[in-house]
Protein backbone atom coordinates (compact mmCIF):
# COMPACT_ATOMS: atom_id res chain seq x y z
CA UNK A 1 0.00 0.00 0.00
CA UNK A 2 1.52 3.34 -1.26
CA UNK A 3 2.99 5.70 1.49
CA UNK A 4 1.57 9.33 1.68
CA UNK A 5 3.90 12.11 1.93
CA UNK A 6 5.01 14.53 4.36
CA UNK A 7 2.42 16.41 6.31
CA UNK A 8 1.36 20.54 5.72
CA UNK A 9 -0.43 22.83 8.38
CA UNK A 10 -3.95 24.06 8.16
CA UNK A 11 -6.10 26.94 9.31
CA UNK A 12 -10.16 26.51 10.88
CA UNK A 13 -13.33 26.74 8.39
CA UNK A 14 -16.27 26.36 9.91
CA UNK A 15 -18.63 24.33 7.87
CA UNK A 16 -21.91 24.70 6.67
CA UNK A 17 -24.82 24.88 9.40
CA UNK A 18 -27.57 24.15 7.25
CA UNK A 19 -27.98 20.99 5.07
CA UNK A 20 -26.77 20.92 1.12
CA UNK A 21 -27.04 19.52 -2.17
CA UNK A 22 -24.55 16.87 -2.83
CA UNK A 23 -23.17 18.38 -5.60
CA UNK A 24 -22.75 21.53 -3.27
CA UNK A 25 -21.60 19.09 -0.14
CA UNK A 26 -19.01 17.91 -2.41
CA UNK A 27 -17.51 21.40 -3.29
CA UNK A 28 -17.63 21.90 0.22
CA UNK A 29 -15.45 18.90 0.81
CA UNK A 30 -13.07 19.84 -1.92
CA UNK A 31 -12.42 23.67 -0.65
CA UNK A 32 -12.34 23.11 2.69
CA UNK A 33 -9.45 20.85 2.21
CA UNK A 34 -7.99 22.72 -0.40
CA UNK A 35 -8.04 25.95 1.51
CA UNK A 36 -7.15 24.21 4.62
CA UNK A 37 -3.78 22.85 2.89
CA UNK A 38 -3.03 26.03 1.24
CA UNK A 39 -3.79 28.19 4.18
CA UNK A 40 -0.85 26.72 5.96
CA UNK A 41 1.99 27.59 4.58
CA UNK A 42 1.14 31.49 4.86
CA UNK A 43 -0.15 31.02 8.56
CA UNK A 44 1.97 28.53 10.21
CA UNK A 45 1.05 27.26 13.49
CA UNK A 46 2.59 25.96 16.84
CA UNK A 47 2.94 22.24 16.21
CA UNK A 48 0.29 19.90 17.71
CA UNK A 49 2.25 17.53 19.32
CA UNK A 50 4.71 19.90 21.48
CA UNK A 51 3.47 23.28 20.79
CA UNK A 52 6.48 24.78 19.32
CA UNK A 53 6.66 26.96 16.01
CA UNK A 54 6.31 27.22 13.51
CA UNK A 55 5.08 23.44 12.02
CA UNK A 56 2.00 21.98 12.35
CA UNK A 57 3.57 18.79 12.90
CA UNK A 58 7.43 19.25 13.63
CA UNK A 59 10.49 16.90 13.19
CA UNK A 60 10.72 15.63 16.63
CA UNK A 61 6.72 14.93 16.80
CA UNK A 62 6.77 13.14 13.13
CA UNK A 63 8.66 10.28 14.59
CA UNK A 64 5.93 10.00 17.19
CA UNK A 65 3.43 9.11 14.55
CA UNK A 66 5.69 6.48 13.08
CA UNK A 67 3.62 2.96 12.59
CA UNK A 68 3.81 0.58 16.00
CA UNK A 69 1.14 -2.11 14.95
CA UNK A 70 -0.62 -3.68 17.75
CA UNK A 71 -3.51 -6.26 17.95
CA UNK A 72 -6.50 -7.04 20.71
CA UNK A 73 -9.85 -9.06 20.21
CA UNK A 74 -12.77 -7.80 20.92
CA UNK A 75 -15.25 -9.84 22.90
CA UNK A 76 -17.44 -11.35 20.15
CA UNK A 77 -13.77 -12.58 18.78
CA UNK A 78 -13.66 -9.77 16.42
CA UNK A 79 -9.66 -8.85 15.66
CA UNK A 80 -8.87 -5.39 15.63
CA UNK A 81 -5.52 -4.08 14.15
CA UNK A 82 -4.34 -0.31 15.34
CA UNK A 83 -1.20 1.18 13.35
CA UNK A 84 -0.65 3.94 17.07
CA UNK A 85 -1.24 4.12 20.40
CA UNK A 86 -3.47 6.50 21.36
CA UNK A 87 -1.56 8.13 23.91
CA UNK A 88 0.91 11.41 23.17
CA UNK A 89 1.43 12.82 20.35
CA UNK A 90 -0.63 10.21 18.70
CA UNK A 91 -3.68 11.41 20.74
CA UNK A 92 -3.01 14.87 20.35
CA UNK A 93 -2.46 14.74 16.74
CA UNK A 94 -5.87 12.73 15.91
CA UNK A 95 -7.82 15.26 18.12
CA UNK A 96 -6.64 18.31 16.48
CA UNK A 97 -7.47 16.73 13.23
CA UNK A 98 -10.93 15.69 14.46
CA UNK A 99 -12.12 18.96 16.53
CA UNK A 100 -9.67 21.60 15.13
CA UNK A 101 -10.29 20.34 11.39
CA UNK A 102 -6.56 20.15 10.71
CA UNK A 103 -6.76 18.22 7.59
CA UNK A 104 -3.49 18.08 6.63
CA UNK A 105 -2.27 15.95 9.84
CA UNK A 106 -4.04 13.28 8.19
CA UNK A 107 -1.13 12.57 5.88
CA UNK A 108 0.71 12.42 8.75
CA UNK A 109 -1.18 9.57 10.71
CA UNK A 110 -1.94 7.63 7.04
CA UNK A 111 1.32 5.24 7.81
CA UNK A 112 0.09 4.10 10.55
CA UNK A 113 -3.23 3.36 9.39
CA UNK A 114 -1.41 1.88 5.95
CA UNK A 115 0.58 -0.58 8.40
CA UNK A 116 -2.07 -1.60 10.48
CA UNK A 117 -4.10 -2.63 7.28
CA UNK A 118 -1.03 -3.93 5.26
CA UNK A 119 -1.05 -6.24 8.80
CA UNK A 120 -4.31 -6.69 9.23
CA UNK A 121 -4.73 -8.09 5.18
CA UNK A 122 -2.07 -10.96 5.48
CA UNK A 123 -3.32 -12.14 8.89
CA UNK A 124 -6.96 -12.01 7.98
CA UNK A 125 -6.99 -12.81 4.06
CA UNK A 126 -6.87 -16.24 2.68
CA UNK A 127 -3.77 -16.26 0.24
CA UNK A 128 -5.81 -16.50 -3.63
CA UNK A 129 -9.12 -15.48 -2.07
CA UNK A 130 -10.46 -11.95 -3.37
CA UNK A 131 -9.70 -8.72 -1.47
CA UNK A 132 -12.11 -7.78 1.18
CA UNK A 133 -14.19 -4.48 1.11
CA UNK A 134 -12.45 -2.11 3.02
CA UNK A 135 -15.44 -0.23 4.70
CA UNK A 136 -15.33 2.91 7.07
CA UNK A 137 -17.22 3.56 10.22
CA UNK A 138 -20.13 6.10 8.40
CA UNK A 139 -19.75 9.86 9.87
CA UNK A 140 -22.57 11.09 11.95
CA UNK A 141 -24.65 14.27 10.12
CA UNK A 142 -23.71 16.43 13.59
CA UNK A 143 -19.72 15.41 12.84
CA UNK A 144 -20.26 16.10 9.32
CA UNK A 145 -21.85 19.70 10.18
CA UNK A 146 -19.27 20.18 12.78
CA UNK A 147 -15.75 19.57 10.63
CA UNK A 148 -16.91 19.26 7.03
CA UNK A 149 -14.87 16.15 6.62
CA UNK A 150 -15.25 12.50 6.97
CA UNK A 151 -12.40 12.22 9.45
CA UNK A 152 -11.84 8.04 8.75
CA UNK A 153 -11.79 8.26 4.69
CA UNK A 154 -9.96 11.12 4.78
CA UNK A 155 -6.75 8.94 6.28
CA UNK A 156 -7.93 6.32 4.40
CA UNK A 157 -7.84 8.29 1.04
CA UNK A 158 -4.19 9.67 2.26
CA UNK A 159 -3.23 5.84 2.76
CA UNK A 160 -4.34 4.99 -0.60
CA UNK A 161 -6.83 2.70 0.75
CA UNK A 162 -10.02 2.09 -1.33
CA UNK A 163 -13.48 2.70 0.81
CA UNK A 164 -16.56 1.17 0.40
CA UNK A 165 -19.32 3.11 1.75
CA UNK A 166 -22.02 0.81 3.46
CA UNK A 167 -22.96 1.35 6.33
CA UNK A 168 -25.20 3.94 7.82
CA UNK A 169 -26.58 5.57 10.66
CA UNK A 170 -30.40 4.33 11.25
CA UNK A 171 -30.50 6.34 13.96
CA UNK A 172 -28.94 9.23 16.77
CA UNK A 173 -26.81 7.82 19.39
CA UNK A 174 -25.83 9.67 22.35
CA UNK A 175 -22.46 11.17 22.72
CA UNK A 176 -20.00 8.19 23.29
CA UNK A 177 -16.67 10.28 25.10
CA UNK A 178 -19.26 11.07 28.65
CA UNK A 179 -20.06 7.10 28.63
CA UNK A 180 -18.78 4.23 30.48
CA UNK A 181 -17.98 0.88 29.00
CA UNK A 182 -21.36 -0.96 29.72
CA UNK A 183 -23.13 2.45 28.83
CA UNK A 184 -21.49 2.63 25.04
CA UNK A 185 -22.23 -0.30 24.26
CA UNK A 186 -26.31 -0.06 25.18
CA UNK A 187 -26.15 3.23 23.37
CA UNK A 188 -25.06 2.08 19.74
CA UNK A 189 -26.68 -1.04 20.18
CA UNK A 190 -28.95 -1.66 16.79
CA UNK A 191 -27.78 1.91 15.72
CA UNK A 192 -26.13 0.89 12.10
CA UNK A 193 -27.85 -0.73 8.86
CA UNK A 194 -25.48 -2.28 6.04
CA UNK A 195 -26.21 -2.08 2.59
CA UNK A 196 -26.74 -6.05 1.11
CA UNK A 197 -23.06 -7.72 1.13
CA UNK A 198 -24.04 -11.06 -0.62
CA UNK A 199 -21.24 -12.71 1.31
CA UNK A 200 -18.46 -10.31 0.42
CA UNK A 201 -15.57 -10.53 2.77
CA UNK A 202 -15.10 -6.72 5.04
CA UNK A 203 -12.28 -5.05 6.83
CA UNK A 204 -14.30 -2.70 9.26
CA UNK A 205 -11.75 0.75 9.19
CA UNK A 206 -12.25 3.29 12.47
CA UNK A 207 -10.01 6.71 13.45
CA UNK A 208 -9.75 4.99 17.00
CA UNK A 209 -10.89 2.30 19.30
CA UNK A 210 -11.57 2.76 22.46
CA UNK A 211 -13.95 -0.01 24.57
CA UNK A 212 -14.82 -1.63 20.60
CA UNK A 213 -18.33 -1.21 20.84
CA UNK A 214 -18.71 0.80 17.52
CA UNK A 215 -17.04 -1.34 15.84
CA UNK A 216 -18.95 -4.33 17.35
CA UNK A 217 -21.99 -2.55 16.28
CA UNK A 218 -20.80 -2.01 12.81
CA UNK A 219 -19.70 -6.17 12.75
CA UNK A 220 -23.50 -7.12 13.54
CA UNK A 221 -24.73 -4.64 10.77
CA UNK A 222 -22.20 -6.08 8.47
CA UNK A 223 -23.24 -9.72 9.08
CA UNK A 224 -27.42 -8.93 9.22
CA UNK A 225 -26.32 -8.09 5.64
CA UNK A 226 -25.48 -11.37 4.79
CA UNK A 227 -21.31 -9.81 4.98
CA UNK A 228 -18.19 -11.98 6.62
CA UNK A 229 -16.46 -9.88 8.84
CA UNK A 230 -12.86 -10.47 8.80
CA UNK A 231 -11.59 -7.83 10.88
CA UNK A 232 -11.05 -4.18 11.74
CA UNK A 233 -8.71 -1.94 11.73
CA UNK A 234 -7.92 1.50 13.18
CA UNK A 235 -5.37 4.46 13.27
CA UNK A 236 -4.96 4.08 16.82
CA UNK A 237 -6.29 2.30 20.08
CA UNK A 238 -6.74 3.55 24.04
CA UNK A 239 -4.02 1.66 25.50
CA UNK A 240 -5.67 2.44 28.85
CA UNK A 241 -8.88 0.32 28.35
CA UNK A 242 -6.51 -3.14 27.32
CA UNK A 243 -3.09 -4.27 27.00
CA UNK A 244 -2.37 -4.64 23.63
CA UNK A 245 -0.33 -7.20 22.20
CA UNK A 246 2.54 -5.64 20.09
CA UNK A 247 2.71 -7.05 16.33
CA UNK A 248 6.80 -7.51 15.19
CA UNK A 249 7.80 -7.77 12.17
Amino acid sequence: MPRPAAPRSSPQRPAPSGPLPPLLRELWRVSHAALAEAGALAFPVPCVGCGEPPAMLCARCRIELRPAVCLRVLEPGLHVWSGLPFAGVPARAIRALKSESRTPLARALAPALGEALDTAWHAAVTPGAAGPLLVPIPTSAASWRRRGVRVVELVMRRAGAPRARMLRHARRVADQRALGRAERGRNVAGSMRCDELGGASVLLVDDVVTTGATLVEASRAVVAAGGRVLGAVTVASTPRVFEPTPIRA
